[in-house]
């Protein structure tokens, strides 16, 4: 039997912060616990003119992993409020040639960075993409969005258009970002679609690492939440104007009308019943109604996005 060729190569792990105080301790746990060489990797945890005590929490970290022999570094990005700018910045400043990118709300599973880099070994693959799963939370937006696999990159790996991944869990080897350009750096969101199609032009392939895995924080309050499937909207409108994407189904009031009446006259007797039973929970008794919340926020927001001209700029290394 041949032995797997070992392939463990420097690695860069980019991470943008904004107002992460009460993120960074769960997530600096994580970054120390990772299997990989420690010597192998490099972190840049990006202050995106944060308005907390990120700032001097991470200085107090870097001075503590430092300690521990992590290189763990604290850098920041004061001119663009965008986490697509503080990722460049990580980009110009990364030693290595592999990077890997995640958010302050995720927490990357100990084998994280190991699962990650493995499809490099194939020369050809210029994006990995892992995976990410709920957080389990006590509220019921976090249990709904756990339930239905909201952050799951599954779903974004059968794209019509084309495969991509999110930037909570994603690796980009270096030279795949000097043939197509870094992240726009003004765009605010749809950026993660928008570099992993570039790069995939521009001949690289896209993998997947379904055992990479990032446990992500789910919006627990409503006006999180809408604000998360508006934004999805405005990248709905924002990748139509780039890559002339089709643009979401809107939801209208009559189809409004027709869920909520069968909501209220089937599903909701029907799910009693169950909950009765004890074969259902409050989740299942109102899951139409926050389907048709998200749905509201993402068609409003797709409506009311516009492009600004500066954020179809593309930056080069």
């Amino acid at each position: 039997m041949v032995a797997e060729k070992l392939f463990t190569p420097g690695v860069t792990v980019i991470i943008p912060i904004y107002n992460g105080e009460a993120d960074l301790p769960e997530l600096i746990e994580c970054l120390e616990e990772q299997t990989y060489d420690p010597n192998l990797i490099e972190y840049l945890l990006i202050d995106n003119n944060s308005r907390d005590l990120t700032a001097e929490i991470l200085e107090s970290a870097t001075k503590q992993a430092a300690a521990k022999n992590i290189n763990l570094n604290h850098l920041s990005e004061p001119n663009i409020q965008s986490s697509y700018a503080a990722r460049n910045f990580g980009i110009r400043q990364a030693q290595h040639n592999f990077l890997a990118f995640t958010d302050a709300d995720c927490r990357p599973q100990p084998n994280w960075i190991e699962q990650l880099i493995k499809p490099f070994i194939n020369s050809q693959v210029g994006i990995v993409v892992g995976e990410i799963v709920a957080l389990t939370g006590k509220s019921l937006l976090e249990q709904y969005a756990e339930r239905h696999h909201l952050m799951s990159q599954q779903f974004l790996l059968k794209h019509p258009f084309g495969a991509y991944g999110q930037t909570a869990n994603l690796a980009i080897k270096k030279q795949a970002f000097i043939d197509a350009g870094l992240f726009r750096p003004h765009l605010t969101t749809g950026g993660d679609a928008d570099i992993c199609w570039r790069i995939q032009q521009a001949g690289w392939q896209l993998e997947s690492a379904p055992e990479a895995i990032i446990k992500h924080r789910h919006r627990n309050n409503l006006a999180s939440f809408r604000s998360q499937f508006r934004r999805y909207g405005h990248s709905n409108r924002y990748l139509h104007e780039l890559h002339q994407v089709d643009l979401m189904r809107e939801l209208t009031l009559k189809e409004i009308v027709y869920r909520l009446s069968r909501w209220l006259v089937k599903e909701l007797p029907k799910d009693s019943l169950k909950a009765i039973a004890g074969q259902a929970d409050l989740v299942d008794l109102i899951n139409t109604p926050i389907d048709l919340i998200g749905f509201h926020a993402r068609t409003t927001g797709q409506k009311t996005a516009k492009l600004p001209e500066e954020a179809k700029q593309i930056e080069w290394l």
